[in-house]
């Protein structure tokens, strides 16, 4: 039984520093408590609470808990979401080459911080699977690897948002037999850790990885954790620490992110009834088109095969206070959790089946355009060092895109800066109901 040593710390004290003389600034006053009942344990670094960029109490013993949870030689939380620890990682990588493999579909983070770090991304993109962009073949990596020293390793979101588990086993494979690095992106994978054996976890094969405690356990919006196993890291890691983390981390949060991750552990029989919810659901929508993930907490379903708007599908569910994660146009995620109840899965169960048999929605399947395939023309960061002006969608045909250009959720970008303007691209942001690099119907490009 592991304790909850952040929070058992901050329980401790709550309440006795009756004159706050310290940040933050609501001083835990009445209103202010009534709003946000948290406001109590939210702390800054005094002496009984300790301190994240320098800890040597119960934030240490926290980190090195979780370490040993996850399977890490060092762990350590971030408040700032996995974005924080994506920055560290391409930090990390920055020190061995100037280039890195990434995936087409990489959160927009890895893109970021190889524009701010000034790294090269090699980029790759996996065979499309009903709609769905796969991880790429290690022969494709293997072939990357063999023919550029500047490679620096590869970076890989596993699992993805639709739960799709990359072969990690066999990059890391590769990537030692030609001294480079796996960096992981498990943001959406934590929760792989409580696996017998933590089967599918970066933990078995990653040099480092990030693990978003806050999108899969019991944890805090924004908590995460940047784990390192290769100890010639470890020095790098912790400067990049430095840099790219708060210097004011929520306490709240870190709290979270420690209970998150040994709540399971502390609970295994808890984490066995989800399981059960989750297989139960799964079997009470049997015959219901639903991508084949193996991550049992992603829940995939189909919209194009049932011919129903996904979108008006969504609309149904709200009004039953139902909120998936994510609609794509033709998919709605359901992220269940380990955290799942037998209500609330029987309440998704039932409302899926009775838009299925609602004749008004029948034939409301829109088709939209997919994200197209494309082809380099010019570097990356040439792209972000040129000048550049904003054009109205329709009229970016033909140019260069100057910056990352596309769809968020799931952050996946339609165009990466460099490649050229086409007008499959323009369709596929045109016709989505959300993205990022666009303003105003404009866009960024290479001015000529």
């Amino acid at each position: 039984m592991y304790n909850y040593e952040i929070l058992t710390q901050l329980n401790k004290f709550k309440g006795k520093d009756k004159v706050r003389m310290h940040v933050p600034g609501h001083k835990n006053s009445s209103d202010f408590r009534t709003n946000f009942p948290i406001a109590p344990i939210d702390f800054t670094e005094l002496d009984f609470a300790d301190d994240l960029n320098c800890p040597t109490g119960v934030i240490k013993k926290a980190q090195e808990d979780i370490a040993e949870i996850l399977g890490a030689k060092r762990a350590y939380i971030t408040t700032d979401g996995s974005s924080s620890g994506v920055m560290v990682m391409m930090f990390c990588a920055q020190a061995h080459g100037n280039k890195i493999i990434v995936p087409r579909n990489s959160h927009k983070s890895v893109f970021n911080a190889c524009r701010i770090l000034n790294l090269e991304p090699v980029i790759v993109q996996g065979e499309e699977v009903d709609g769905i962009l796969t991880p790429p073949s290690p022969e494709l990596i293997e072939t990357l690897i063999v023919n550029d020293v500047n490679i620096s390793g590869m970076v890989i979101a596993s699992p993805d948002y639709y739960g799709n588990v990359a072969p990690l086993e066999e990059y890391a494979n590769i990537l030692k037999k030609y001294g480079r690095l796996l960096y992981v992106d498990g943001a959406h994978g934590a929760h792989l850790a409580l696996e017998e054996g933590r089967v599918g976890h970066a933990s078995l094969y990653a040099d480092i990885w990030v693990d978003g405690a806050h999108k899969c356990l019991p944890t805090l919006t924004q908590g995460s954790i940047l784990c390192v196993n290769n100890e010639k890291l470890i020095v790098r890691a912790e400067e990049g620490l430095s840099i790219f983390r708060t210097t004011s981390p929520s306490y709240p949060i870190m709290a979270s992110v420690e209970y998150g991750v040994k709540y399971f552990i502390n609970n295994p029989k808890l984490l066995a009834k989800a399981k059960t919810v989750v297989e139960e659901l799964r079997a009470g929508l049997k015959g219901m088109p639903i991508y084949p993930s193996p991550d049992w907490t992603k829940l995939c379903v189909d919209f194009l095969s049932l011919g129903i708007s996904p979108y008006l599908a969504q609309g149904v569910l709200q009004k039953k206070g139902i909120y998936p994660e994510m609609n794509d146009g033709r998919y709605l995620l359901f992220y269940l959790s380990p955290c799942i109840d037998s209500y609330s899965a029987l309440e998704l169960k039932s409302a899926l089946i009775a838009i299925c048999t609602q004749k008004k929605l029948r034939n409301t399947y829109v088709n939209l355009p997919a994200i197209p395939k494309a082809d380099r023309t010019y570097s990356f960061l040439y792209a972000y060092k040129q000048k550049y002006e904003w054009v109205p969608l329709d009229g970016a045909v033909g140019k260069m895109s100057a910056d990352n250009v596309g769809i968020s959720p799931p952050s996946l970008p339609v165009l990466v800066a460099g490649e050229m303007v086409t007008k499959e691209a323009i369709a596929c942001l045109s016709t989505a109901k959300s993205t990022f690099g666009v303003l105003d119907g404009k866009i960024k490009v290479v001015k000529r």
